[in-house]
């Protein structure tokens, strides 16, 4: 009778074994990481953003708004420039108020092509007015995204980037009393990606203040070589047309 028990405890101990073994694990990692409450507080921001653009773009007129479209391409680009052009002279407070909220929204929500709103600030703005702007807007989006990932973005980063939000802890522990000059860094180098620098920074415990200045004075190089360019590109198809 000893024998059976004997054999039931083995099956018991490597069942045990199978469930704390990496494979059994695995199918938990692969879950979504977020719960019911931060999927619902993730879905709310992002419908209050949305109706927000939403009535904006409401409140301009029909012949402006048929042709907006989220450029993607260069070309996507020279073709957004010329719709807008008018309106943006015309109406330079709704088309500022549209262009802000527009960006935000990408920057807070990581949707790609911020990229190209940089581009069209510098070809309907010019340099320093472009400059101005977009520096606002990447600042404003990426405290935005800041906050919102304080609410819900632990999880997410965890789930996303593990290894990588490891190093930035480890690096942000051992430069606690230099820690603007090291945001400042890794704003103007390429050392993290900026998405993940916004996210993973209140995950961190990077000071809001901190972030805000080191956002606001990093992005000043690169948005500068972005809106610098696009006037070049525009100057030399004036002197091709010419």
């Amino acid at each position: 009778m000893a024998a059976p028990r004997n054999v039931t405890a083995t099956r018991d101990e490597e069942k045990g074994e199978d469930d704390d073994s990496p494979s059994a694990k695995k199918p938990k990692s692969e879950k979504f990481p977020l719960n019911s409450w931060e999927f619902f507080a993730a879905v709310t921001v992002f419908f209050v953003f949305s109706t927000g653009l939403f009535c904006i773009y409401l409140t301009m007129p029909p012949a402006a708004y048929t042709n907006l479209k989220l450029p993607r391409t260069l070309s996507d680009l020279r073709l957004l420039k010329e719709h807008l052009s008018t309106y943006a002279k015309k109406h330079p407070a709704q088309f500022i108020l549209g262009y802000c909220s527009t960006y935000i929204f990408m920057q807070t929500f990581m949707i790609p092509g911020t990229i190209f709103m940089s581009l069209l600030a510098g070809a309907l703005f010019g340099v320093v007015r472009g400059i101005m702007l977009v520096v606002f807007n990447a600042t404003a989006g990426a405290s935005s995204c800041f906050f919102l990932s304080k609410l819900i973005g632990r999880p997410l980063v965890s789930w996303l980037w593990p290894e990588k939000l490891r190093f930035f802890q480890a690096e942000i522990a051992k430069r606690r009393d230099k820690l603007l000059n090291y945001m400042l860094f890794l704003r103007i180098t390429p050392t993290l990606p900026n998405l993940f620098i916004n996210l993973a920074s209140p995950i961190v415990d990077v000071p809001f203040h901190i972030f805000f200045f080191a956002t606001l004075i990093g992005l000043i190089p690169a948005s500068y070589i972005t809106v610098r360019g696009e006037m070049k590109k525009n100057r030399g198809t004036k002197g091709l047309l010419k």
